[in-house]
C-alpha cells in the first residue's frame, strides 16, 4: 500500500493546482473581483511551489522521506479546508499559497523514493507510471472543478482536502539508508545544484514551456483563426493531457529499452515538429491531432530527464530532482510572458521560435551531459 502511495501521489499536485482554472467566474463572484484577478489562485500556488522546490528535496532527505512527505500532507488538508472556510481573498490566496509550498515538499521526495523502491532497469517505467498519474491529476482539475462550481466551488477544496487525507493515512515506503551517511546541508546542496543536474533543468523548462505550457497559445490561434468556442476550445486542449496519461507507460518502458538522453531528444524533436504542426495546419482536426501528440513527446522529455537525474548514483537524488522540477516550472511560468509578444508581432514565429528552443536548445543543454546515466545504471543492474 504505501508502495502504491508513491503513484497516487503524484495525481495531488497537477490536481490542486489545477483545481480553479475552470471556477476563475464563480472564485471572483464569491469574494467580488473580477475573474481576472481571481487568477491569482493559480500564480499564488505555482510560485510558492516552484521557489521553494529548489531546496525542499534536500531538506526532506536530510528530515526523512516518508516524514517530510507525511508532514507536508497533513499541511495540505489544513490549506484546502483554509480555502473553505477563508471569508477574503488575501486569506483564500494565502491558503493557496500554502498548498503550493507543502506540494513543494511531496513530488521530488516521491520521486526520489520511487527511484529508490524499484529496480534500475525498470525505473523509465516506473517514472512513466508516475507521470501517467500527474497527466491525470492535470486533466482532470478543470473538469471536476467546473463541474464543482455549478454547486458550491468549496466542494472542489473538499475533495481536495480528502484526498490529501487519504495519502496521509497511506504513506510512503520508509527510507533504509541510516542517518550516519547523510553529508551535510551545503555539500547536499551543492549534489544537488551540480551542472548536470541544472543542464537536465534547462531541458525540462524548456521541453514543458515549449510544449505543454503552449496551451495558451494554441487556444488563441483557434479562437483567432478558427473562431472556437471556450467549450470545444478546453475539450481540444484537454487532448494533450489524455494522450499523456494513455502513453506514459509506454513512453516509460521505451525510456528503459533506449535510454533517457536519447528518450529527450527524440521528444524534443518529435515537440518541434508537433509545434510548427499546430501553428500552420489549416483546419481544426488536424490541429487537435498535432496537438494530441504532443502529449507523447512532453512525457518523452520529463520521464526521460526524471530518469537521467534519478538514475545517476550519489547522494541528495530527491534535492536533484527536486531543483530540475523547480527549473522545469520557472521555464512554464515564463512562457507566456515570452512567446505572447512574439505571437502578437507575428503569429507564425510565436510557433516557430519554440520549435526551434526544442530542436536547438534542448540538444545544446545536454550536449555536455557525457554518457546517460540510465544507460549507466541498467548495465550495472
Amino acid at each position: 500500500m504505501a508502495r502504491g502511495g508513491l503513484y497516487a501521489g503524484a495525481f495531488l499536485g497537477p490536481f490542486g493546482g489545477g483545481i480553479t482554472v475552470a471556477m476563475l467566474p464563480e472564485l471572483g463572484a464569491a469574494y467580488g473581483v473580477s475573474p481576472g484577478t481571481a487568477s491569482l489562485s493559480l500564480t499564488a500556488y505555482l510560485f510558492p511551489f516552484a521557489a521553494v522546490m529548489l531546496f525542499s528535496g534536500t531538506l526532506g532527505e536530510r528530515w526523512g522521506r516518508r516524514r517530510t512527505v507525511v508532514t507536508a500532507y497533513g499541511a495540505y488538508v489544513l490549506a484546502s479546508v483554509a480555502c473553505i472556510l477563508a471569508t477574503a481573498f488575501p486569506v483564500f490566496l494565502a491558503a493557496r499559497a500554502l498548498q503550493g509550498a507543502a506540494n513543494a515538499f511531496t513530488t521530488p521526495l516521491l520521486l526520489s523514493a520511487l527511484a529508490a523502491a524499484v529496480p534500475a532497469q525498470r525505473l523509465g517505467r516506473a517514472l512513466g507510471w508516475f507521470g501517467s498519474l500527474q497527466a491525470a491529476g492535470q486533466t482532470s482539475a478543470p473538469l471536476l472543478g467546473g463541474f464543482a462550481a455549478e454547486v458550491d466551488w468549496r466542494l472542489a477544496f473538499g475533495g481536495v482536502a480528502v484526498v490529501a487525507a487519504l495519502l496521509l493515512v497511506l504513506g510512503i515506503p520508509s527510507e533504509t539508508r541510516p542517518d550516519a551517511v547523510r553529508p551535510g546541508l551545503g555539500d547536499a546542496l551543492r549534489a544537488a545544484l551540480r551542472p548536470e543536474v541544472l543542464r537536465a533543468g534547462v531541458a525540462a523548462a524548456l521541453g514543458w514551456g515549449c510544449l505543454a505550457g503552449l496551451s495558451f497559445l494554441v487556444a488563441l490561434r483557434l479562437e483567432e483563426e478558427f473562431g472556437v468556442g471556450a467549450g470545444p476550445r478546453g475539450l481540444l486542449l484537454t487532448g494533450l493531457g489524455v494522450a499523456g496519461l494513455l502513453t506514459a507507460r509506454l513512453v516509460g518502458g521505451g525510456v528503459d529499452r533506449v535510454g533517457a538522453r536519447r528518450s529527450v531528444l527524440l521528444g524534443a524533436g518529435l515537440g518541434a515538429v508537433v509545434v510548427v504542426a499546430v501553428g500552420v495546419l489549416p483546419a481544426v482536426w488536424p490541429v487537435a491531432l498535432a496537438w494530441a501528440v504532443g502529449g507523447v513527446a512532453t512525457q518523452l522529455v520529463l520521464v526521460g530527464v526524471n530518469a537521467m537525474v534519478l538514475g545517476t548514483p550519489g547522494e541528495n537524488r530527491g534535492g536533484a530532482v527536486s531543483v530540475v522540477q523547480a527549473v522545469r516550472f520557472g521555464g512554464g511560468a515564463l512562457s507566456p510572458v515570452a512567446i505572447t509578444p512574439i505571437y502578437h508581432a507575428d503569429p507564425l514565429a510565436g510557433f516557430l521560435v519554440p520549435a526551434a528552443l526544442l530542436a536547438v536548445a534542448v540538444p545544446a543543454a545536454l550536449a555536455r551531459g557525457g554518457q546517460d546515466p540510465s544507460t549507466d545504471s541498467s548495465a550495472r543492474a
